[in-house]
């Protein structure tokens, strides 16, 4: 199952970031600058490679292990994501900067450094699976909000991962009728 560009500008879509996705499906970067940059040009606040690498890391614990290609999906999604939105912008490079912290703390690494078995025990030992989202919150509740519910959102409104959960349609995907049309155990 592999997680294309075109899947997270779906799950882009189903959130309501029409000008991101337009953006992006037109040159695949923001007003054709690069990935990092702000539509002014100015370097964003997730411009340095850890950031991705730290929620491309995420996503492998997260997202079932059949998935291929995080990377792509991932930046694409957040790139969207954060477009226009500096106060979220900045909360996700914070959370994501406390996080490989963390892990350098209890690990000796980086985050996208330890194995995915490690990441898995962190983001437990942090209590991540069982917090309350909240971006103004603790780490573990920043974490849950701006890393695992993000990323967990995007890949199940996307056509690829919906598909597992047999919502492979989502609201604001182009379907057809005959999507509409299967009943829940139609395969």
């Amino acid at each position: 199952m592999d997680l294309t560009r075109r899947d997270a500008l779906a799950a882009l879509a189903v959130v309501g970031a029409g000008g991101a996705v337009a953006g992006l499906a037109e040159t695949g970067t923001f007003d054709g600058g690069t990935p990092g940059t702000s539509e002014t040009g100015d370097e964003s606040t997730l411009a340095g490679v850890d950031a991705l690498d730290t929620l491309t890391a995420a996503s492998e614990v997260l997202y079932p292990s059949e998935a291929t290609g995080h990377r792509e999906f991932v930046e694409t999604y957040v790139l969207g994501r954060i477009d226009g939105r500096e106060a979220y912008e900045t909360g996700l490079a914070e959370t994501l900067a406390e996080l490989d912290a963390t892990a350098r703390d209890w690990y000796d690494a980086a985050f996208a450094d330890l194995t995915p078995a490690d990441r898995d025990e962190l983001l437990r030992q942090l209590g991540t699976d069982t917090a309350d989202p909240d971006p103004d919150g603790p780490l573990t509740e920043r974490v849950r909000y701006y890393v695992v519910n993000e990323l967990l959102f995007a890949f199940y409104a996307s056509p690829t991962g919906g598909g597992l959960v047999g919502t492979e349609n989502p609201i604001g995907y182009p379907g057809g009728t005959e999507s509409y049309q299967r009943g829940p155990n139609d395969g």
